[in-house]
């Protein structure tokens, strides 16, 4: 049977997996805890070691630019956002929440680093499911993974 790209497949790992797995840092494709480097706290391993899912890609400069807007956007409107609400309305006072946000700004965006690169595969995946290997057919065009 030919593929046929607006025809509505049932795929081996659903949205709601890939949802599961980006929420726990795995892998979008199978699973394994694979994401980083062992002992790393920030290193991105190229491949997934169970599935060899090209997580960190070399030819396509940017993919991980989403994760960082996406950690930008969580510090600010998770953290400095209701920081600043508090000092506006006087529940705290305005220096402390100048110190809070100084150091909130760097130190929150660190500790999501790990989660943030996670849930942007998870959202890339999510939108496109048909791109991840366990989810294309034999009869897919082979190309460079980017379909």
């Amino acid at each position: 049977m030919p593929y046929i790209p607006n025809r509505p497949t049932a795929h081996k790992v659903n949205r709601f997996s890939i949802v599961k797995r980006g929420l726990t840092n795995r892998c979008p494709n199978c699973g394994a805890a694979s994401l980083f480097t062992k002992g790393s706290l920030f290193k991105i391993n190229k491949e997934c070691s169970q599935c060899s899912l090209k997580i960190n890609r070399d030819n396509d400069e940017g993919f991980f630019l989403g994760s960082m807007s996406l950690n930008y956007g969580v510090t600010i409107s998770c953290y400095l956002g209701p920081l600043g609400i508090m000092a506006y309305t006087g529940m705290i006072d305005s220096t402390l929440a100048i110190i809070l946000a100084g150091v909130g700004a760097i130190v929150v965006p660190i500790l999501l680093y790990r989660s943030s690169r996670s849930w942007w595969l998870m959202n890339y995946y999510f939108f496109l499911p048909h791109h991840l290997p366990a989810n294309q057919e034999a009869e897919l065009p082979k190309g460079d993974g980017n379909l």
